[in-house]
């Protein structure tokens, strides 16, 4: 009988520059760290509704969670899959923010493929895991290579394992909910783009001289359309990082246990 618990993983942008557009699509220069102390858990527990189900604290509807969304295209590809979620279920245990920037829903989605790749034996590749993926969102697919740190280009298929020392950070989550859809309009209508050369070097750059050398408006590309749409992001500015399209910020820390703060204004 299978009754298993799993950790689906949060991540934060060292850095985040926008270097193109494709098919209205942007191209990315990025590198993710995963935070080892910030995850989701998964257990999969016996189910006797007969039909695919999924418990937790989602801000979507069912059609819209990654996870419905990474069943349905597995189930495509084995009807053992639907068989088997129909015997058991699944109970995500949310603590990764959501519209946050820490990418808990395509952590999700690629937590389930490796959880239903191997409880269902699909055997599936790497690069077929990868491909679907893609099809779910651009932050999956690191999510599946499960790297501690990585850089990333193009609409995030490019993944390179980055090594580097471990670092400490604190992070904090506003009350405010960021759009990724409306921050990247915004992003359309006031920025000017980057060249694909002009910040090559990041990627060979640790991210602590990266953190300690640029700010927040340097180092994401997003942060300046975030803050037109949602103000109080401004207080963040000074001494503090952007994840993502945002609302968390980090920064670091020389306290060896982790911080990470859901606050309300």
């Amino acid at each position: 009988m299978v009754n298993q618990k799993y950790k689906s993983y949060a991540k934060i942008n060292i850095f985040l520059k926008i270097v193109g557009k494709k098919d209205s699509f942007h191209l990315l220069n990025s590198r993710f760290i995963k935070l080892k102390s910030l995850y989701d858990i998964f257990t999969i527990k016996p189910n006797n509704t007969n039909s695919f189900t999924i418990d937790g604290n989602f801000d979507c509807s069912l059609e819209q969670n990654t996870i419905y969304k990474t069943y349905t295209k597995l189930c495509q590809i084995d009807k053992n899959v639907e068989k088997f979620y129909k015997k058991y279920s699944i109970s995500v245990e949310k603590n990764i923010p959501s519209y946050a920037g820490l990418g808990g829903a395509s952590s999700n989605a690629a937590c389930f493929i490796r959880i239903t790749n191997e409880l269902c034996k699909l055997n599936l590749p790497l690069q077929q895991m990868l491909s679907i993926a893609q099809n779910i969102g651009c932050d999956v697919p690191f999510f599946v290579y499960d790297y501690d740190k990585a850089n990333i280009g193009g609409f995030g298929e490019i993944i390179e394992s980055f090594d580097e020392p471990d670092m400490n950070f604190e992070i904090f989550t506003p009350d405010i909910k960021c759009s990724t859809a409306k921050v990247y309009q915004q992003y359309d209508k006031i920025a000017k783009q980057n060249k694909n050369s002009d910040f090559k070097h990041l990627f060979k750059t640790y991210s602590k001289d990266i953190l300690n050398n640029f700010s927040i408006y340097e180092l994401n590309d997003l942060y300046l359309p975030a803050t037109k749409l949602y103000e109080k992001l401004e207080l963040y500015k000074k001494g503090w990082h952007f994840s993502g399209s945002g609302s968390s910020v980090f920064r670091q820390s020389n306290n060896s246990s982790f911080s990470c703060e859901t606050t309300i204004f």
